[in-house]
């Protein structure tokens, strides 16, 4: 399949997934709660139904192709392509009316992520990458993603869905990085790394990711010109303590106080 065909064959499934998912939107539609007496992990039908209708046309179009998602689990997980699915990014968000969710489609070969979308059905925005260039697109038209020059933490705005997901003293060490940031958000969950390509905020600092939290976002923070590690500089594709920089400088910074 070219890289035309390909870009066109995830443009389907986020077209499918955001039309299975924008009817729920704001609506009275209830939440599950999965987390087994844990912090409130929500699970909505709009989850649900996007990663179904995903699951089904990637089968029908590439059998031979592993899936592993959020709501439905692994198949053919060790095979050479492998989709990897979040249909809902930000169910929290979603269940609050707060247009900071949505659904991450990646695609890892042989282990390592070759190419990732972030889809807003709601502000149809779409950013997508190959780890070697990243681009938006809207109804307006299509430009080229590229992260912002920051050389240290001092002019740096740092983002975390919420300081709630790190544990002892991992929170500690957030709370060193936020001291020396110029600026601290909270509360985006896959924005906040498209953001980072979109050169608008300057890191990401986040734990206790799964692999479809960050497999889509890998390929278009690196296109854009960025880097994704784990807190040690490994791989973030397996989830973990990940940093998300648009420049090297900040991001070894941050490493050195998160390690500290």
């Amino acid at each position: 399949m070219s890289a035309v065909d390909f870009e066109a064959f995830v443009d389907e499934l986020a077209t499918l997934s955001g039309s299975a998912i924008l009817p729920f939107f704001r609506s009275s539609l209830s939440a599950i709660d999965k987390s087994n007496g844990g912090a409130f992990d929500p699970v909505t039908e709009a989850d649900r139904a996007s990663e179904s209708v995903m699951r089904a046309k990637i089968k029908a179009t590439f059998p031979e192709h592993g899936i592993v998602g959020e709501e439905f689990g692994s198949e053919r997980a060790d095979a050479e392509f492998v989709w990897v699915l979040d249909p809902i990014d930000g169910t929290k968000a979603f269940i609050s009316g707060l247009p900071l969710w949505g659904t991450l489609i990646g695609l890892t070969r042989n282990g390592k992520p070759a190419y990732g979308m972030m889809n807003q059905p709601y502000t149809k925005e779409r950013f997508f990458g190959d780890g070697g260039a990243a681009k938006l697109r809207t109804p307006n038209g299509e430009r080229i993603l590229k992260t912002r020059s920051c050389a240290t933490l001092a002019e740096a705005t740092l983002s975390c869905t919420s300081t709630t997901m790190f544990d002892g003293d991992d929170l500690e060490a957030f709370q060193r990085v936020e001291k020396a940031a110029r600026l601290t958000r909270f509360g985006y969950d896959c924005y906040a790394f498209c953001m980072v390509a979109a050169g608008f905020i300057d890191l990401v600092i986040e734990s206790n990711l799964k692999p479809y939290d960050i497999v889509a976002l890998i390929p278009i923070i690196e296109g854009a010109g960025g880097i994704v590690t784990d807190w040690q500089g490994g791989t973030a594709s397996n989830g973990g303590s990940i940093i998300a920089a648009g420049d090297k400088r900040v991001h070894a910074e941050a490493m050195k106080l998160l390690n500290a």
